[in-house]
């Protein structure tokens, strides 16, 4: 993920991706380029052809703020991805200490233990840090250690689990860009991100564009094997006081097919959870 033109790969990467009638343009003739060309961007935007090509190209790197708003108009970005352009030509922290290990708060370790519903404690990495027995219930991958981008891409567990895989993917992708921003210089992200590029080919294409999300309330659809289909809240949630950790929390619409299915979930995980007790319970003499 190290680079040292991330500007120009997003403004690249962006302008692929709008169409020339999305804009007023109106194509003609032969067109070299999936989207618009780079003078036409200039044009839109009220820059010269030069000082665009120079931004792409990596040769000037500290546009103001009034000519990244003018080409966030023309890609049609939203707030998110408008800040996250802007982010990239700031000043990028290189070389900063990270934690070794991410600790869950000794609270949010009695709170997710007391949680009714699937909740998780997610790390900056997308790692997962914390999990209650319903949460590992409802998936595999909810489980302390495991990545949740890998089993995303590389589970096919987790694929299975899904029934919109490549909306779900789509999201978690263009949040792991939000999460980034400007800091394309974090060893751990980079090599997560290259792993994965190896490893997925639906990964490499998401990446590619660029898209950016920050983290929303969504439905999560789900076909799980024991209690069939489920539609979610997912709230991710800050946990203060941590570097980025999210609480990530499940739930459905009360009085629904999904919660009644998420309460059959809850009953199985309890019973699992005194079955395993048992069977680790040592034995009388």
């Amino acid at each position: 993920m190290e680079n040292t033109n991330a500007l120009g790969e997003f403004l690249r990467a962006r302008r692929e991706l709008v169409r020339p009638g999305e804009v007023g343009i109106n194509p003609h003739g032969l067109r070299r380029v999936p989207g618009l060309r780079r003078e036409e961007v200039a044009t839109l935007a009220g820059i010269s052809a030069d000082y665009y090509l120079r931004l792409e190209q990596g040769r000037d790197r500290n546009p103001s703020v009034q000519v990244l708003e003018a080409l966030a108009r023309v890609f049609q970005l939203d707030a998110d991805a408008t800040a996250y352009l802007i982010g990239l030509t700031r000043d990028r922290a290189r070389g900063r200490a990270r934690p070794a290990d991410e600790k869950v708060p000794v609270s949010i370790r009695h709170l997710l233990a007391q949680m009714p519903m699937p909740a998780l404690v997610q790390g900056k990495y997308f790692d997962v840090l914390g999990a209650n027995p319903i949460a590992t219930a409802l998936s595999p991958s909810i489980a302390p250690g495991v990545n949740r981008l890998r089993s995303a891409f590389l589970d096919p567990r987790e694929r299975a689990l899904y029934r919109d895989w490549p909306q779900a993917t789509a999201g978690v992708v263009a949040q792991l860009r939000a999460a980034v921003g400007a800091d394309d210089g974090d060893p751990r992200f980079a090599a997560l991100v290259g792993e994965l590029s190896l490893k997925s080919e639906r990964f490499r294409t998401l990446w590619a564009r660029h898209d950016v999300r920050r983290r929303v309330s969504e439905i999560s659809r789900l076909h799980h094997p024991e209690v069939g289909d489920l539609d979610l809240y997912r709230d991710k949630l800050a946990v203060t006081g941590t570097d980025g950790q999210l609480l990530v929390v499940y739930h459905a619409e009360p009085d629904t097919d999904s919660a009644h299915a998420l309460a059959l979930l809850g009953s199985l995980a309890a019973t699992s959870a005194v079955e395993g007790a048992a069977t680790r319970a040592p034995e009388d003499h």
